[in-house]
């Protein structure tokens, strides 16, 4: 990029920054995720870095915060209520503790770790132990005065505990702390609100920020806020530690967060942010990282303050789940079903601990609808913690180069015209024979809830197909060691084993073998009611479309898929080699159980184990597992960090909500 390239890109970025900075700080009324706010950040403090001479005093790297309302009366904080930097990797901490030691002139320095919570920044300041103020962070020099929501706030003491050292009971004593909205009570505000008839709130974070900026402190009271200190602002006899300044604060009355620990290394400091990205949703309110602090407060002090951040501290941040990115190119794939996805090509980007290189888009319409052009600045997220997707497009980053997708006409792969139906959003490769379809029935064959074959990923199915061994899912069982042996990567070892592997897998259960033929519509859950209902293969076969209409839950349009994919010719063949290979799908059997007849939909994280395995537990016990709740859905597990979707349309059915502890039960 050449520096007058820089230049513009600079100049847009600072804009879209400070425009998505007043929605989010000021007005409380965020259009972008933090992670996606972060991104851009940090893509202007690369390019500044990159040209420091087009850094300007206004940039968004150089301040702190945001302006405070104009509602409420502002007060100047006592001493500055700092920004941190953030770090994102092993690399970055290592290079940090370096840096701290080579300033404190010693190796050996402890560090207190603590989670980062994701609420609001506030002081709240004690005059004679009695409480007299509380602030907000504002722009980190002067804050809003909410002492009268702070007031409301049940962790808040309003008299100092006693115990602590004389001096806190004298004068003036300050700590700093985040204003939190726990999930549980985010969610119960929003079933109040819905049962009003009013809207939802969007997050905890910004709905803690917008309760303790009521005017009404009734209002701020409704809301059942919490309120942990992170810091003791004021120097205070014989506490010299950042840990100690916890331990005063709990001492004094205040919540603090009870996960903090002492940290000896950056190994020690590593593996305290690995635990806790893995346990975070465990907690009961947000989290991005981990703020980790020099914790001997002399040394901490003498390190100083560098721009707007203290040397002696900074902010780990977990693995971001949004980030934005450039759009390369945008291309269509053929999925096994014929469906033609629209996808991006992206400039390579870490989301959430990998890096992304390619995304969904969806369908022709999305594209459009969402506006996502060629060369675009995107916002992308993994939908599931699994899938990339683009979020959505930042057309202001544009410089009129960005080019409209259109859609191919044809089949990219094998040339056939694409089809789309009157109601349908999906164009499709009518192509049975297409080569794209084909690799993806294999695929979806051997996958893990299909016939599960250990070790036939996509890189060997490929090489499968490109050396000719297989031109469908029936060759997989005609492979020797010796064919395997022959391919790139593929030792007699590693290949005795995959045909081993494969070889394993000639007898499935009925309902696994039917979804893994494959067939548009059916999925695991249908595939289990098609072998229920019909016991074996060959009833399963001879079945009519009018017949599949009796299997509960099948329609006309599942019904009509399978009579398709039964009449299918080249399908037939398949279906025929499958058999003289010896593969045999063993006669499905209902478990009957102390859950028979009972239906069950999980949404959000389980603790005890995964979604699969709770499935099998369900269905061991003769219950059944549902992806989606529909009005034959008995309950519905809420997990950690659960959508709204599933619930609100459980209340509309009536249908029983229970959260994992009560699964445990019904389970034992």
């Amino acid at each position: 990029m050449t520096e007058t390239e820089a230049t513009k890109r600079i100049a847009k970025l600072m804009a879209e920054i400070e425009d998505h900075r007043y929605k989010y700080y000021v007005l409380d009324e965020p259009t972008i995720s933090d992670s996606a706010y972060d991104s851009l950040n940090q893509e202007l403090e690369d390019l500044e870095q990159k040209f420091p001479t087009l850094t300007s005093p206004d940039s968004p790297t150089t301040r702190v915060g945001a302006k405070p309302l104009a509602k409420f009366e502002t007060i100047a904080h006592d001493t500055p209520m700092l920004s941190l930097r953030d770090v994102f990797s092993r690399d970055e901490v290592a290079a940090w503790v370096k840096r701290v030691s080579d300033a404190a002139g010693q190796t050996k320095i402890d560090y207190y770790g603590e989670i980062k919570m994701d609420g609001l920044a506030a002081s709240i300041v004690y005059q004679d132990g009695k409480l007299a103020q509380g602030v907000t962070r504002g722009d980190g020099t002067i804050g809003e005065n909410v002492t009268a929501g702070i007031r409301t706030i049940k962790m808040v003491p309003l008299v100092l505990r006693p115990g602590g050292p004389a001096s806190v009971y004298r004068g003036r004593f300050e700590v700093r702390g985040e204003v939190l909205l726990y999930k549980k009570d985010f969610e119960a505000l929003n079933q109040a609100r819905e049962q009003a008839g009013l809207p939802l709130f969007a997050n905890p974070r910004n709905t803690a920020a917008g309760s303790i900026r009521q005017l009404d402190s009734k209002l701020t009271a409704e809301r059942r806020l919490s309120f942990h200190v992170y810091g003791v602002a004021t120097v205070v006899d014989g506490i010299t530690t950042h840990k100690a300044e916890h331990e005063l604060a709990h001492q004094l009355g205040f919540k603090v967060e009870p996960h903090s620990r002492l940290l000896a290394s950056v190994d020690e400091v590593m593996a305290f942010a690995a635990e806790w990205e893995n346990k975070r949703k465990s907690l009961p309110y947000g989290t991005d990282g981990l703020v980790i602090t020099v914790n001997d407060r002399a040394i901490f002090n003498r390190l100083g303050v560098v721009g707007k951040a203290p040397r002696g501290s900074v902010a780990y941040k977990f693995a971001a789940e949004q980030a934005t990115t450039k759009v390369r190119d945008i291309q269509v794939s053929i999925g096994r079903t014929g469906a033609a996805t629209p996808f991006a090509v992206l400039e390579p980007v870490l989301v959430a601990g990998s890096t992304i290189q390619m995304a969904t888009l969806h369908n022709e319409s999305e594209v459009h609808r969402k506006d996502i052009r060629i060369g675009d600045t995107v916002i992308i997220q993994k939908a599931g913690d699994v899938i990339p997707e683009v979020v959505e497009s930042l057309p202001k980053l544009r410089t009129g180069r960005e080019k409209v997708f259109h859609m191919p006409t044809r089949c990219p792969i094998c040339g056939t015209k694409l089809e789309k139906g009157d109601k349908e959003a999906v164009w499709r490769c009518p192509n049975f024979n297409c080569y794209a379809l084909e690799r993806g029935r294999i695929i979806h064959f051997a996958s893990k809830d299909a016939i599960d074959i250990e070790g036939l990923g996509e890189q060997t199915v490929d090489a499968l197909l490109d050396t000719k061994l297989i031109s469908d899912a029936a060759d997989l069982y005609h492979l020797s060691v010796d064919d395997v042996a022959g391919m790139p990567r593929f030792a007699a070892k590693s290949a005795s084993n995959l045909v081993e592997a494969i070889q394993s897998r000639k007898h499935p259960t009925l309902d696994r073998f039917i979804y893994a033929l494959g067939i548009r519509h059916v999925g695991a859950q249908t595939a289990r009611d098609v072998a229920e209902h019909f016991g074996n293969l060959a009833g399963f076969r001879a079945a009519k479309p009018e017949e599949m209409q009796q299997v509960p839950g099948i329609g006309q349009v599942v019904a009509r898929s399978i009579a398709d994919w039964l009449a299918d010719q080249h399908q037939h063949l398949v279906l025929e080699k499958l058999l003289r290979e010896g593969v045999k799908p063993t006669a499905f059997h209902k478990v009957r159980g102390k859950l028979s007849g009972q239906n069950f939909v999980i949404t959000g994280t389980l603790e005890a184990f995964s979604r699969d395995e709770a499935a099998a537990k369900i269905e061991a016990l003769g219950g059944t597992f549902q992806t989606s709740v529909t009005k034959e859905t008995d309950y519905l597990v809420l997990g950690a960090d659960a959508g709204e979707a599933k619930s609100t349309k459980a209340k509309k059915l009536g249908t029983k909500v229970i959260d994992e502890a009560e699964l445990l039960k019904l389970l034992k």
